[in-house]
């Protein structure tokens, strides 16, 4: 039923009203920042051309979504369409298994449930051993091949040598990777220019991994090296995003100017006001910590907290009490695409308004990602990425999981009823 539906709509676009303004009457309008009642908006081709109140607005067209808050296209801000739910199948066994034909196929299913649920913009950090297919799929979007969110991509990202899995293996065997491998000078500004070549629009590194004596995480890369690579990639005009779940990993990546942290779970009082005095980006990933726990045998509101979940409550308290920015972007792909709205919901059940993450999942994500002048807000001049859900999320965030419209560039993609 799903699939009848998702073509009905792009029918609906094939027969559409190209040339003409259409006037869309929600109950309600978040612009990105706030939220306005008895508002509307007007697009025209590809994008938005005014809104404001429903009196003083006109279109060729009307499409009435009763019930309903207007918002910018969701951004999805840590997202890995080349993965899927590690209870399906493990890491291992998709990076070690799985044809690379495979995990494109799936990644073309991923994209699809990932834009009928409202996200019309994903960064996805890191093909995870599949070459630079995150790329392909990028393209095929852009392309209108197949149908996507907008994708802003790391490739195959970089690791320091040794640091990586899959691991464990004779030493006789080159076992494919999920990222690849950099060292030294030279060797660091060559793979960091290649990825840029081969269609990366961020590079993202990993900062620290479990390569520890214990299999702990540990730091990889000293700040010397992460500066290098920030230079190399800001030449270009790309970020340096990092994993980092170690309180010096963080440090390092922080001086070394990267933009976003993910993960962050060792994060400190010290690190985190680093964070916010250098305006560096906190993506905490909640949901693929649960859904991690879920896989291990817990059940929420059933057994006892784990550790790790206690952990990450905490250091959410101490990072919102420092006043670090946190976006929106839960390690998708570690769970069911499409499911995106499960990290939104956790923000708010970790101590974030459901305002502030409304924000967190449109205008916060799109300056942090540099496509603020595109997407992100609702405004005149931007790119008509819409979405429509029944209820009101500045209230009750569970009300994104309540899609009944989708609009990415002007294309209407999905409108139930």
């Amino acid at each position: 039923m799903k699939q009848l539906l998702f073509l009905a709509g792009c029918l609906f676009i094939t027969a559409g009203v190209f040339g003409q303004s259409t006037l869309m009457v929600p109950d309600r309008v978040f612009d990105g920042e706030n939220v306005h009642e008895g508002w509307g908006v007007v697009v025209e081709g590809r994008r938005i051309t005014a809104l404001g109140p429903v009196s003083t607005l006109k279109g060729d067209v009307t499409i009435r979504l009763s019930g309903t808050t207007l918002s910018p296209g969701f951004i999805e801000g840590h997202s890995h369409f080349l993965l899927h739910p590690y209870n399906e199948t493990s890491w291992n066994d998709q990076v070690l298994r799985e044809s690379k034909a495979e995990r494109v196929a799936r990644g073309t299913v991923h994209a699809r449930e990932t834009l009928w649920a409202g996200f019309t913009t994903v960064r996805d950090l890191g093909s995870e051993g599949a070459g630079y297919s995150d790329v392909g799929l990028k393209i095929s979007i852009r392309k209108g091949i197949i149908p996507g969110p907008t994708m802003l991509v790391a490739g195959k990202a970089m690791v320091a040598t040794g640091s990586y899995g899959p691991s464990g293996f004779d030493p006789d065997f080159d076992v494919p990777l999920g990222a690849e491998e950099a060292d030294g000078v030279d060797n660091l500004i060559r793979v960091t220019r290649d990825q840029i070549g081969n269609g990366a629009d961020v590079i993202k590194v990993y900062a620290d991994y479990r390569w520890g004596p214990g299999g702990e995480a540990m730091p990889t890369f000293s700040i010397d090296e992460l500066t290098l690579i920030r230079e190399t990639a800001a030449s270009s005009g790309r970020p340096m995003v990092a994993h980092a779940g170690t309180a010096e990993g963080m440090r390092r990546a922080i001086l070394a100017g990267a933009e976003t942290i993910e993960h962050g779970d060792g994060g400190t009082r010290e690190v985190f006001k680093l964070m916010a005095e250098r305006g560096v980006v906190w993506y905490p990933t909640l949901a693929a910590v649960e859904s991690i726990s879920s896989y291990s045998g817990w059940k929420k509101g059933v057994d006892p907290e784990p550790q790790r979940i206690a952990i990450k409550k905490a250091v959410m308290k101490v990072a919102m009490e420092e006043g670090v920015t946190i976006g929106m972007g839960g390690d998708v792909g570690v769970y069911t695409h499409g499911k995106n709205a499960l990290e939104m919901e956790l923000l708010v059940e970790y101590g974030m308004s459901p305002l502030q993450v409304l924000r967190a999942s449109t205008s916060v994500n799109a300056r942090t990602f540099h496509v603020s002048d595109r997407v992100g807000s609702i405004k005149p001049g931007l790119l008509a990425d819409l979405v429509a859900v029944t209820g009101k999320p500045d209230q009750d965030i569970k009300a994104v999981w309540n899609v009944v419209f989708v609009m990415k560039d002007g294309e209407v993609f999905r409108k139930d009823n």
